[in-house]
């Protein structure tokens, strides 16, 4: 792009002003849309407090058992983690922790419903929460099955009001329980670490300790991202050679040890030992927002190729002079690209403020979505691929006119 090239796109942008604000709102509008997508998607993939060690963390979220007469798919039980992840050669650590559950909290007259996670001691050192007050429940206390709790500032300013909470008590389902430590709010899109209240997973029956399906998520502390595939054979082997309580013959067991991403992919699409369920899934992703940038690109060709026509003389005496094509393709390629640019500079401006708009609404609880460098490197890309693949055909075509019939505003 050299500079003769950017002046006359300019130029060109400024006389044909309805032209350019047509063109500015259906990029904009596009671009707003994906990009708002884009920061969602990084929001739960890409790590971020709590979750500041996603790229070094694996998941256990689902569980299959088949025979021949029996298909069974369920979050796995305590069991089966214990059996599978527990003391993984090569892990850092290990935790497990129960689905989010629903439960209440009573204050005088309040019936409070909050979202709580019943976790393991290792969970608060595998996941960086802030705290604002007091410090993780321990190992003693959940050995003694201590009815100990920790809570976001959200629900401490909701049940207890302003001012310091620990060492204060809340009753929770009837039980009291005593406030050891406070956290920033968690957003929903931060899957492992999202809760109102967690408390100790405390004694384990002898049941819960043979289930293979029941109501937990296992995680998987790496060294580094080169251990997954060590993790993930061990782990495979284990589920392999794993028992089930009632020893059916017969009776297959599959899961998967996954990374986030993975993670999602599997129950989406409902198969345990879908080993490509991630790739299916990007490539879902992805088809959906090439499409989506299709369809006002494809629009954007149409004005574009009408524009041509309105510029058929200009093009002719440039040719008539000897322009070369590829000069000629380059120049039209520019002025689309900087119409995108200006488009996507727009877009970031009514992301942030859609972004923002997000934040404030009960719609994905306790959201903190925000344009960081990733979103604004994606959106740039996105705002290049859509000026290049939006002015790429109409600037072929328009290198081909001939000279006389472009003179004389022929078509082309």
């Amino acid at each position: 792009m050299n500079i003769a090239n950017l002046k006359l796109a300019l130029r060109v942008l400024a006389r044909r002003k309805v032209f350019t604000a047509i063109s500015l709102v259906g990029i904009t509008l596009t671009l707003v849309v994906l990009m708002v997508a884009t920061a969602i998607l990084d929001n739960i993939f890409a790590a971020g407090k709590p979750e500041s060690n996603l790229d070094r963390m694996l998941f256990v979220t689902v569980v299959g058992r088949y025979s021949k007469d029996m298909s069974q798919t369920s979050q796995p039980g305590y069991g089966f983690l214990q059996k599978t992840i527990r003391d993984l050669p090569g892990a850092e650590r290990y935790a497990y922790f129960t689905q989010l559950q629903t439960a209440v909290i009573y204050s005088g007259a309040q019936r409070i419903e909050t979202q709580m996670k019943r976790v393991m001691p290792s969970y608060w050192q595998i996941l960086d929460f802030h705290f604002i007050e007091g410090a993780p429940f321990t190992a003693a206390d959940d050995a003694a099955d201590r009815p100990v709790a920790i809570i976001t500032d959200t629900l401490r300013d909701k049940v207890l009001g302003p001012g310091p909470a620990v060492g204060r008590s809340i009753n929770l389902g009837g039980q009291n329980y005593r406030i050891s430590g406070v956290v920033s709010r968690v957003p929903i899109t931060r899957i492992s670490a999202y809760a109102e209240i967690w408390v100790p997973i405390g004694a384990v029956t002898a049941e819960l300790q043979r289930a293979t399906i029941g109501e937990y998520n296992g995680i998987v502390l790496a060294r580094s991202r080169d251990d997954f595939p060590a993790l993930k054979r061990e782990f495979n082997t284990r589920v392999a050679n794993y028992a089930t309580a009632d020893n059916r013959p017969g009776t297959e067991t599959r899961s998967g040890l996954d990374t986030a991403f993975e993670a999602l992919a599997r129950p989406m699409l409902n198969n345990p030992a879908n080993m490509d369920a991630a790739l299916v899934l990007r490539t879902i992703f992805v088809s959906l927002a090439l499409i989506f940038m299709t369809l006002p690109a494809l629009n954007l060709v149409t004005l574009n190729l009408s524009r041509i026509l309105e510029r058929a003389p200009e093009i002719g005496v440039r040719k008539a002079f000897g322009a070369p094509k590829r000069t000629l393709i380059a120049q039209f390629v520019t002025e689309n690209v900087i119409l995108t640019l200006i488009g996507g500079a727009l877009g970031f401006v009514f992301t942030i403020i859609a972004l923002a708009a997000l934040n404030h609404t009960s719609f994905i609880p306790e959201a903190q979505f925000n344009v960081n460098a990733r979103v604004f490197g994606y959106g740039m890309l996105i705002a290049i691929f859509f000026g290049v693949f939006s002015g790429f055909y109409p600037a072929w075509k328009m290198a081909r006119l001939n000279p006389v019939n472009a003179l004389r505003g022929g078509a082309l």
